[in-house]
């Protein structure tokens, strides 16, 4: 069987995969991308990011939990909300993101090749597709699998009770109680959601604490209104079985004790979906949870094989996997591309979201890099007591020499679209001057920026008072 000849094979059809395909199809390449899955999109469109945060906007529309703060807590718009109200949302929106995906790769004259791929050489792909193999050749190749839910062998998931994050999507009913074995960004984020609709939720983590690369104060505050929804955080447990019981689901901890709950979500961590795809016939190894080494350029250690995104380990973002993608497709043809930004955001989608860029104080402390805060809290700004928003923050960390933002750390509404003023701000090397300075539109959370810049000098001028140093500017 002679190979087809391709300038670039992508396998995967994910943010990473979709951006590497469309680069090298718009520099004049010959390109074909090989998804295993009936439809384009990968974990993102179909059990990720694009999924979880539609059901997300669902629970916090149905569950009245944005206008609580307004109405007061017993506002619901609906009285019962199904299973069937929240994912009729989903997916509609999952549809129409699978058809702008496949148009964007028929409009570059993308080949979309549906199959199982697997390496026969580090040029070539056997393609496991419905109507028999395909055999394709690629001067270059790029692995965009992304990763699939970690299954421990000793947890038995029923697809009913005991659920992984591709299967949570799936539910039959919404539970009155939920065990979440993980506190990490998907556990966190679908416990947030079940709490807003006043399930009962226990979050069961082996660490000492939530979210430990974000900033604490935030994390305390998040923790802070999950506990007033009714969440309970069981912290440095290891939980040693989970079995369902009755209809229902008992969760043991090496502690002694026993949860029992109507659901377990078992969110303990991703791994990379290479299993499958004859990596040793390439030439490539993966590690223990799947996932393929780069270089800066995103080569493997076989040159003309590239991996991008999730695959890859941290940090494990669509919008940087997409990022990758574009960069990957760049340097294997030799396109120039400027040097990635420092300045990446983080986005969590809980119920308030968590959102920031740069340093966290932890960090700076560790360094030993003298910095100042400044707060802004939404309860302290006009468009915090239109939206009901009495939680929200954001919070600035400002360089104490030189006046430079080292951070930004966002809670409350909108946090992840507000953090873009603060990565750009950062990348452009502006000031809490800048902030200050500037004038944003009246009432928004934009505002939040010079409040916390306003505060921010205003601690530098005190100590400067205190201190018998020159005052800082006005």
């Amino acid at each position: 069987m002679s190979p087809d000849p391709y300038d670039l094979l992508v396998i995967g059809s994910g943010p990473a995969g979709q951006k590497a395909a469309i680069q090298a199809a718009k520099l004049g390449y010959r390109v074909a991308v090989i998804e295993r899955s009936h439809v384009v999109g990968g974990v993102c469109v179909n059990t990720g990011t694009i999924p979880s945060k539609t059901l997300r906007e669902a629970v916090v529309y149905l569950s009245g939990h944005a206008q609580r703060g307004v109405y007061g807590q017993s506002y619901r718009p609906k009285d019962h909300v199904t299973v069937d109200d929240l994912l009729s949302r989903t997916s509609h929106v999952v549809e129409q993101e699978i058809d702008v995906i496949t148009d964007q790769l028929r409009r570059n004259r993308v080949d979309l090749i549906a199959g199982t791929a697997r390496f026969v050489d580090a040029s070539t792909l056997s393609v496991a597709t419905p109507d028999g193999e395909r055999r394709l050749a690629g001067d270059r190749i790029v692995i965009a699998v992304g990763t699939v839910p970690s299954r421990p062998h000793d947890v038995e998931f029923d697809e009913e009770t005991i659920l992984d994050s591709d299967g949570i999507l799936h539910l039959s009913r919404i539970p009155d109680s939920l065990v979440v074995v993980g506190a990490g960004v998907i556990g966190i984020e679908y416990a947030s959601m079940f709490a807003a609709l006043r399930t009962r939720v226990t979050v069961i983590e082996r660490r000492e604490r939530l979210l430990d690369f974000c900033d604490l104060e935030v994390v305390e505050a998040l923790q802070y209104h999950l506990r007033e929804l009714g969440v309970v955080f069981r912290f440095a447990e290891t939980v040693t079985a989970v079995a369902p019981s009755n209809g229902s689901a008992v969760t043991s901890l090496a502690s002694g004790k026993q949860v029992p709950s109507d659901m377990v979500l078992y969110s303990a961590g991703r791994r990379g979906a290479t299993d499958d795809l004859g990596l040793e016939s390439a030439g490539l190894t993966a590690d223990e949870r799947g996932r393929i080494a780069v270089d800066e350029q995103f080569r493997t250690s076989v040159t003309n094989i590239m991996a991008v995104g999730d695959v890859i380990g941290f940090p494990n973002l669509a919008a940087t996997s997409a990022e990758q993608g574009r960069r990957a497709s760049c340097h294997a043809f030799g396109v120039p591309v400027g040097s990635q930004s420092a300045f990446l955001p983080v986005g969590i989608y809980t119920i308030p979201e968590i959102s920031y860029v740069g340093a966290t104080e932890q960090e700076l402390t560790a360094a030993g890099i003298a910095y100042e805060i400044g707060v802004a809290r939404y309860r302290e700004l006009a468009r915090g007591a239109i939206l009901g928003d009495r939680h929200g923050m954001l919070k600035i960390l400002v360089a104490s020499v030189d006046h430079s933002l080292l951070g930004v750390h966002v809670f409350g509404s909108g946090a992840t679209e507000l953090v873009h003023i603060g990565q750009m701000a950062m990348a452009l090397g502006a000031t809490v001057d800048h902030l200050v300075d500037t004038v944003f539109n009246y009432p928004t959370l934009a505002e939040a920026y010079k409040v916390a810049a306003l505060d921010a000098t205003n601690r530098m001028r005190h100590l400067a008072r205190v201190a018998g140093r020159p005052a800082a500017r006005a």
